[in-house]
């Protein structure tokens, strides 16, 4: 058995968690914040038997693209005044962690 952590762009989220549930997966989906701009992140836990991690990643690069966004950030050029400057950033993908499961139990 395999555990396998993904954690998402919220606006990713609710497709992956349909995507994974249709394909008979269980998950947990948990609120989660970070990253470079402190944006809302799902973190999705997924109890997997080895012989399917292979099908949910899959599932996972389907869903999670990359993305291109203008954003705004501030700039100090003389210590007293910030200028605000538009900066091209990557955002969405996913980070996931596939983890060895030594003992598995439902109560």
């Amino acid at each position: 058995m395999k555990l396998i952590i993904t954690i998402v762009q919220d606006e990713d989220a609710s497709r992956l968690t349909e995507e994974i549930t249709n394909n008979n997966f269980q998950i947990t989906r948990i609120a989660s914040t970070g990253g470079f701009l402190k944006s809302g992140n799902t973190t999705l836990i997924i109890g997997v038997k080895k012989e399917r991690v292979d099908e949910v990643l899959r599932i996972i690069e389907k869903v999670c693209k990359v993305r291109e966004i203008t954003t705004s950030f501030s700039s100090s050029l003389t210590g007293d005044t910030y200028i605000p400057y538009p900066m091209q950033i990557k955002i969405g993908g996913a980070t996931v962690f596939t983890l060895d499961v030594e003992r598995y139990e439902r109560i």
